[in-house]
């Protein structure tokens, strides 16, 4: 099989350290059980300023390597490698984050993952040429057969892809999404992720 998996909150818990930083820095008391809005800005009521600068410092390579895991992603994951299975880490952070992201990986035993950026939220500014970087062109040739996914605004790139099953991992932001079809199934952790992908 070939398993495509997004990198925050699919990977690792990015919204609960997101929802500390803008009280500490922002005095925006959000719990991370009330942030129903994928929009970061809108979730927290930053301004432009605020939400730029809260950006910013999300993606600092110690923050990114500092977060904690999803518990038992890396186990599920290297299962399914070891069972012969192809694993894509697909993420729509900037591609300046490279280098901490794969470290993270690596530091959660996840070295045999391949890690692709591709620019799902229009933040084109972020983004420069790399080998890392997909194209939406090279994205589209890709065949999955199971998609790991948080973020409805992503839920448009699986259109292409006729025959694939998404796994809606369960996330504050997405409780009230409407799945857009029977191929996507809402999951609560990675022990059913692990019972459903087969």
């Amino acid at each position: 099989m070939r398993i495509y998996i997004d990198f925050d909150d699919c990977l690792c818990e990015t919204a609960r350290m997101l929802a500390k930083e803008a009280k500490e820095k922002y005095g925006r008391n959000v719990p991370y059980e009330d942030m129903r809005y994928f929009d970061l800005k809108k979730s927290f009521s930053l301004n432009d300023e605020e939400y730029d600068e809260f950006m910013v410092a999300a993606h600092y390579p110690e923050t990114l390597i500092s977060l904690e895991e999803t518990p038992g992603a890396s186990e599920v994951i290297n299962e399914w490698i070891d069972e012969g299975h192809e694993v894509f880490i697909i993420t729509g952070r900037p591609l300046s984050t490279e280098e901490a992201s794969r470290k993270w990986l690596d530091n959660h035993n996840l070295e045999r993952v391949k890690l692709f950026f591709l620019d799902k939220y229009s933040r084109d500014e972020f983004y420069r040429k790399g080998e890392s970087n997909l194209s939406l062109e090279d994205f589209y040739k890709m065949d999955f057969d199971y998609a790991i996914e948080d973020s409805p605004n992503a839920f448009r790139f699986f259109d292409s892809f006729s025959k694939l099953k998404v796994m809606v991992f369960s996330r504050p932001w997405n409780l009230e999404c409407e799945l857009p079809g029977k191929n996507y199934t809402r999951c609560t952790d990675w022990k059913m992720i692990k019972n459903l992908v087969r």
